[in-house]
């Protein structure tokens, strides 16, 4: 019991579970589009699965470290340019996370609308097929999303315990947190188109961190706080002139 009066092992917990929190956002939003195109009464189920999932591979990666580790070491070379298993994994992520944010970009702004959404009828998806497709995108990116976040906590602490306690934590904190999160991007279309931009970024991202170049995810976090500020003052107007009409009404 002696861990437990520890500081520096409570100090540990704190860090890495904050970190896996700031690192499972884009996580959150992932899913919070793809169960949005669910029937309300399977998207609290979805998010639950997704997030377990998440959970599941990163603890399971936490147990499997000295494999984990052998993925940053060489595979082959293309080019004068080292690939290992970890690059081949990010490559393969950012680009499916690139295709998916593409897709439902266009989706959102380009695809004709069908009758029912026109007619003001919410425009769902529905079947086994569906549910479970949506499960299966959500474990691929969510492995992705997993493998750095774990390679980041081996860095950070060398107690096992520490680092399940502290995965377990944040995907507590992101569980409850994804209802609203995902409520919040459905009601403002804007948002979504937002989130999936973002999502695109991130995609952008681990294609260049597949081939070795660096870029801070804070720079990319940094504009899209901008972006959602400016975006909120628009949602603010928006509600404002609204109000302003029905009152003259």
């Amino acid at each position: 019991m002696e861990f437990l009066t520890d500081p520096n092992i409570w100090i540990a917990f704190f860090m890495l579970a904050a970190l896996e929190i700031v690192l499972g956002i884009d996580n959150i939003i992932f899913i919070s589009i793809l169960v949005g195109r669910l029937p309300a009464d399977k998207r609290d189920l979805a998010r639950r699965l997704g997030l377990g999932f998440a959970m599941l591979s990163r603890i399971a990666l936490l147990f499997s470290l000295a494999w984990v580790m052998t993925l940053t070491s060489p595979l082959l070379t293309v080019l004068g340019q080292e690939i290992s298993g970890r690059d081949l994994i990010l490559l393969g992520g950012g680009l499916f996370l690139l295709y998916k944010a593409s897709h439902e970009i266009f989706l959102e702004v380009e695809a004709h609308q069908p009758k029912e959404v026109s007619a003001g009828v919410e425009n769902v998806e529905t079947g086994a097929n569906l549910f479970w497709g949506t499960i299966v995108q959500i474990g691929i990116v969510d492995i992705v999303f997993s493998l750095d976040s774990v390679i980041t906590a081996v860095g950070m602490v060398d107690q096992i315990g520490v680092m399940v306690a502290a995965v377990v934590a944040s995907v507590g904190v992101m569980m409850f947190a994804a209802k609203p999160i995902g409520e919040f991007v459905d009601q403002h279309p804007s948002i979504k188109v937002l989130a999936l931009a973002f999502l695109t970024m991130v995609g952008t991202l681990l294609v260049a961190e597949a081939f070795d170049v660096h870029v801070p995810k804070a720079y990319v976090y940094t504009a899209m706080l901008f972006s959602l500020g400016v975006e909120s003052l628009n949602i603010r107007a928006r509600t404002k002139r609204l109000a302003a009409r029905n009152t003259g009404a």
